[in-house]
């Protein structure tokens, strides 16, 4: 910045004469007009710009000017122009974008408006989060997930709670949203065992932190935003360090009473600790429960987890603190088109679309006898040839929804009306079409059995039905909320399809099958694969069944030395299981049982890969 005063701070020149008053001068419309513009901006958009604390002295000045002195009402105006100016280049005000920030560059495009500036300093309570997060990282994310992740998570997001506020932003609705949604799917790992629905909530609950943090609400922004912590991860590092430098140097004795006391509380706790666990073996076992396992070797792998928890815990104090406004990118809206151009197309689909519906609904009202004698196929077959082919449907009926809307015409009250009418007729057509589909699995499922695919499959025609629900209530209420809504369905999705326990769903499935005498044979070579969550309902099985499906379960789950942190519900359960009731046998019965017929209607290939 400059040294020379501006010309907000000069003071008035006098008037040669005097005693000749000078008429008063009106206040620059300049600065009440931005001053306007800020004010409306503020008020109107809600982007996480509202999450900062605004400057009244800008307002105050340019709204004021008559009641100034007439000599002095073009200073006002100038002072107001100052002030808002001081008030954009705030550093603590966290959406100001990289244009006002020190370093910036005038030729910046979109990034300029993307960027913020530098955030304030880093605060004593954010560098103690980032290292909690840290060696809590290095202790207990070493041997597998579980509940540890929940743990790491807290001070992580503590750290970016304290430096949100130390930035000036409050905490709104959707951002809390986002971060109780985010922390509520990192208990799918600590509840089940099984890798596949762990994996969906670790990446949603990464996303959803990331949308708390940057507070997005455009469909580039919530897209864009879920991944935007990576951006962040450099940046905060940096803020990370040259905070630590700036700290250190004014307080050093603190620093150095702070690692003083933390040595003597270690000292303390390893000497009476031994001396604890050495006078009674109970105490010694449940201290060695609860300590993390670590040795000499495992040195470097400890580090590098430090290393993560460190920089991922910066990243997002740094981006709680300074976050990117994704929503500045921006997509034109495509050329309008004629009401006949654009909506022909759509009703021959429409009309398409009621056509295969009449059929759905012949069919599934008892013509299943016609069915079976034009084409040949039972009850499953006929179920399992369209449901790929409708989920395809569905998919590309959300395509040509997004596609629709962005050419659609828009001139005025017809033109709207028109395309509600046409696209919210295709909407519940579509609907009907989900409705087909998840039927025709339905009857497979019960024919067949339940698969991993099978339900991964049903679950997602089921979300993508909401999703039209969804868009059809956008088309009543405004499509304000649209993409938000469709990001907290879909994170809302993978939380319920955690705890429902997928693995145990299709293990409860088949031997209810089994029971039932629907299925001669349960598949063997299947449910052994199957997590921990499968247990208890394999465990009704009768010899040798139960024995063969819960062999190689057992063996992973008795003797795997896993701590506590790492261990979630369902293992847990399972061990308690297999304890009481191990198999029996080794294993030589297995192969002959389970194998009287096929899992899908038909004989798998030869390397006994099943694609379904």
């Amino acid at each position: 910045m400059s040294d020379q005063p501006s010309e907000a701070s000069r003071p008035p020149e006098e008037s040669q004469e005097a005693g000749t008053p000078r008429p008063p001068e009106p206040p620059e419309p300049v600065a009440v007009s931005e001053v306007a513009q800020t004010a409306e901006t503020a008020e109107t958009a809600e982007t996480p710009a509202a999450d900062t604390k605004q400057s009244s002295g800008a307002p105050q000045s340019g709204t004021q000017p008559s009641e100034a002195p007439p000599s002095r009402a073009k200073t006002s105006g100038a002072q107001a122009t100052g002030a808002q100016a001081s008030g954009a280049a705030r550093p603590g005000d966290p959406w100001q974008y990289a244009a006002g920030a020190p370093g910036a560059k005038d030729d910046d495009g979109v990034t300029a408006r993307l960027r913020p500036a530098a955030p304030p300093l880093i605060r004593p309570a954010v560098l103690w989060s980032v290292l909690a997060t840290a060696v809590l990282s290095a202790l207990f994310l070493g041997e597998g997930l579980g509940v540890n992740l929940l743990i790491v998570a807290v001070p992580a997001a503590l750290a970016a709670y304290f430096a949100a506020r130390s930035a000036g932003r409050r905490l709104r609705p959707w951002t809390a949203t986002w971060a109780v949604g985010g922390l509520a799917l990192l208990v799918v790992p600590a509840l089940r065992d099984a890798g596949w629905p762990t994996f969906l909530a670790v990446v949603s609950a990464f996303a959803l932190g990331s949308l708390a943090l940057h507070g997005s609400r455009s469909w580039l922004g919530v897209l864009i935003g879920s991944l935007g912590l990576f951006d962040s991860v450099v940046p905060g590092i940096i803020w990370g360090v040259r905070g630590i430098r700036a700290r250190a140097d004014g307080s050093r004795a603190r620093w150095g009473a702070a690692l003083r006391t933390t040595a003597v509380a270690l000292v303390l706790l390893v000497v009476f600790g031994t001396l604890f666990a050495s006078a009674d073996a109970a105490f010694a076992d449940l201290l060695g429960s609860l300590m993390p396992d670590a040795s000499v070797g495992e040195g470097p792998w400890r580090i590098f987890l430090f290393a993560l928890g460190l920089a991922g815990a910066l990243a997002a104090a740094y981006a709680a603190a300074a976050p990117v406004r994704w929503d500045g990118l921006t997509v034109r809206p495509g050329k309008p088109r004629g009401r006949a151009e654009w909506a022909l197309p759509l009703i021959v689909l429409n009309l398409l679309f009621a056509s295969f519906i009449a059929l759905q609904l012949v069919v599934l009202l008892g013509g299943y006898d016609k069915v079976r004698a034009e084409t040949g196929l039972d009850h499953a077959e006929y179920a399992r040839q369209g449901f790929w082919q409708l989920l395809w449907a569905t998919l590309l009926t959300l395509l040509v929804i997004a596609l629709a809307l962005r050419w659609a015409p828009r001139g005025g009250t017809r033109d709207r009306t028109l395309v509600r009418a046409v696209l919210g007729t295709l909407c519940v057509l579509t609907l009907v079409v989900v409705a087909s589909a998840l039927r025709r699995m339905d009857l497979y499922v019960d024919e067949y059995g339940l698969t991993r695919l099978r339900i991964s499959v049903a679950a997602m025609e089921l979300w993508l039905g909401l999703v039209l629900v969804l868009i059809l209530a956008a088309g009543v209420f405004g499509a304000r909320f649209l993409p938000r809504a469709i990001a907290v369905s879909a994170a809302a999705g993978v939380l319920a399809f955690g705890l429902l326990s997928p693995d145990g769903l299709i293990a409860e499935q088949n031997v209810q099958r089994f029971e039932d005498g629907k299925s001669t044979a349960i598949d063997i070579d299947y449910v052994k694969d199957l997590s921990a969550d499968a247990v208890p309902a394999l465990d009704r099985l009768p010899e040798p069944e139960r024995s063969c499906a819960l062999r190689i379960i057992q063996n992973e789950v008795l003797y795997a030395d896993t701590p506590w942190y790492a261990t979630s519900w369902g293992e847990a359960r399972a061990k308690e299981i297999l304890e009481k009731r191990p198999v029996k046998g080794d294993g030589r019965d297995c192969y002959s049982v389970g194998r009287g017929g096929s899992r899908d209607g038909y004989e798998p290939d030869e390397d006994g890969y099943d694609p379904y």
